[in-house]
């Protein structure tokens, strides 16, 4: 299938490069007149865009075919992961309809008006009754997605402080996540990247003298308690970062000097998840990827099975190694959560005098 699609492709730039050398031929000044397309030339290019037009909706059949349950299949593990969805299909069906119409008009039109000797075309000045229905309808659908879309993302982004969230600072740096629980007091103490201490295993520059830093826990992997809302907040030691978890649908950029926040409620436990029929079918298509390379996969030491987990990962380039930035995510119940915290020390037990 690849070598199918290299050879296309390589075969549309050939196309495109042929016709741009015709174009320049044309454009020289001088020209002879035998290179003005003629009726036959103008007659070919017509039932070619007719051509295309078939190649494009029979392509989009096949993709329904092959591939149409994949836009309408959700694996969100997040309470407002299906709204994200929801929007996104939406979207995506609009796009499709108007995208379906448009080709028709543009083909159909670049195939019946062809170029023909003696035939001039007619001079039409404006028509304010088209031009006033090819702006209101876009500037109508537009504004519906829009708002849609507006409210949409302000019902993501207002996190309920009643609830009483989960705190939870997500620390980006050169490659990798740290993640600082706000302890037993849910009150993240203050930090500051010129108070880090390397031999006092102070890596994320929290402020000793801070009472509410003192019960703070710091931790290289992230666990949350399923259906409990977490409130995140995210910084950044060095350069942009992106902390994004795809299948909470959460993404917010980790800025140097500022804080930035993004909250959820995960719905769906790391457990579950692997039970998702659609997950099991992912995993067992990646093994027999990984099966095939085996000897290289162990020459590197690494585990040969894969078994699905959510990941944090960086989504801005952050530098050389910002495709290996990622940092593992587990849902579990509220006590296995409560055992794994009970294991994990505080600041204050971690410090080394």
């Amino acid at each position: 299938m690849t070598a199918f699609l290299t050879t296309i492709i390589v075969l549309f730039i050939a196309v495109a490069i042929w016709q741009m050398v015709k174009i320049f031929d044309l454009a020289q000044l001088g020209a002879s007149n035998d290179q003005v397309a003629t009726d036959k030339d103008n007659k070919l290019n017509g039932y070619l865009m007719i051509g295309f037009l078939i190649f494009i909706y029979a392509i989009t059949i096949a993709c329904f075919i092959y591939l149409g349950d994949q836009p309408l299949v959700s694996n969100s593990a997040s309470e407002h992961g299906l709204e994200i969805d929801s929007l996104m299909i939406i979207s995506m069906v609009v796009i499709f309809i108007v995208q379906i119409f448009t080709q028709f008009l543009l083909h159909y039109f670049a195939f019946k008006y062809r170029g023909e000797k003696g035939r001039k075309a007619l001079f039409y000045a404006d028509n304010n009754t088209l031009e006033a229905i090819w702006t209101f309808i876009p500037v109508i659908v537009l504004a519906g997605l829009i708002i849609y879309g507006l409210f949409t993302w302000s019902s993501v982004m207002n996190i309920d402080e009643s609830e009483d969230p989960i705190i939870i600072e997500l620390y980006a740096q050169q490659f990798n996540w740290k993640a600082r629980y706000a302890g037993e007091d849910n009150t993240l103490g203050m930090a500051n990247v010129r108070l880090i201490d390397i031999d006092r295993a102070n890596i994320l520059g929290l402020d000793e003298s801070d009472p509410n830093a003192q019960d703070d826990v710091i931790t290289t992997e992230l666990h949350l308690p399923v259906n409990r809302p977490v409130l995140f907040k995210m910084r950044s030691q060095d350069v942009l970062h992106s902390a994004y978890m795809p299948h909470f649908r959460a993404q917010m950029n980790c800025v140097p000097g500022m804080i930035t926040q993004f909250g959820f409620t995960p719905t769906i436990t790391t457990a579950e998840m692997r039970l998702n029929p659609d997950i099991v079918e992912k995993v067992a298509n990646i093994n027999a990827i990984r099966a095939d390379k085996k000897e290289e996969i162990e020459a590197r030491g690494q585990e040969l099975l894969y078994e699905f987990d959510y990941l944090l990962l960086c989504n801005k380039i952050c530098g050389k190694s910002h495709y290996n930035m990622q940092m593992k995510i587990v849902v579990e119940t509220e006590e296995e959560f409560n055992a794994w915290m009970s294991e994990q020390k505080n600041f204050e037990n971690s410090l080394i005098n």
